[in-house]
């Protein structure tokens, strides 16, 4: 077998592997989206019974703040698979073949070590949160279910990256390889003619 082609039966596993875990993350990212949506109606009837009844909602803003964390959250997970979050590609952009897959797989292997430790300290406040029964200051809200969001979350974000992980890996074994449960970055120039040609494609 040629070095440079991976397995047959590997990408078909990892294929599958990476389509159960989109749903799931389309999933949590539909939900922060609803969560936007809701939150802008909120915000416009609490304007409106301020402005036109003199009575404004109450634990409007506790409802915020527990809200803050579905939506900054639960796409985050969705975001990587896109490849969706900053990165620092000054070195990256020169590497090529297996140098380059060596130095995503590394940066991988790190966000996962990252995200071990938030999983964890971010489960310990969620048990204070709901041991203590921590509430909101004004409607006396629990805080919990905002809490237990965020490692819900980050564990859905670790088992991506425990995926991508897979994936440069095996990149970096076979690196003529189609990349599969990896995120396709563009560089400015390709990004521009895939703008172009998607236009040209509505027209």
């Amino acid at each position: 077998m040629d070095a440079s082609t991976a397995p047959p039966e590997e990408a078909p596993r990892l294929a599958r592997c990476d389509a159960l875990l989109a749903r799931v993350e389309n999933l949590f990212n539909l939900v922060a989206a609803l969560c936007i949506f809701a939150l802008m109606f909120l915000g416009m009837a609490q304007v409106l019974g301020r402005k036109l009844f003199n009575a404004p909602m109450s634990g409007y803003i506790d409802f915020v703040e527990l809200s803050m964390a579905t939506f900054a959250f639960l796409g985050i997970a969705y975001c990587q698979r896109l490849g969706g979050h900053v990165r620092m590609e000054m070195v990256l952009k020169f590497t090529h073949g297996r140098a380059h897959w060596a130095m995503e797989l590394a940066g991988t292997a790190l966000g996962l070590l990252v995200v071990t430790i938030l999983i964890y300290y971010g489960f310990t406040h969620f048990e204070r949160a709901w041991t203590l029964g921590d509430s909101t200051i004004d409607a006396e809200l629990p805080v919990w279910p905002s809490k237990l969001l965020v490692p819900t979350a980050f564990s859905l974000l670790w088992l991506r990256l425990a995926l991508q992980l897979w994936g440069f890996a095996r990149l970096l074994r076979h690196p003529a390889a189609p990349p599969i449960a990896v995120p396709e970055i563009l560089s400015v120039e390709k990004l521009a003619a895939k703008e172009i040609e998607e236009s040209a494609e509505k027209r």
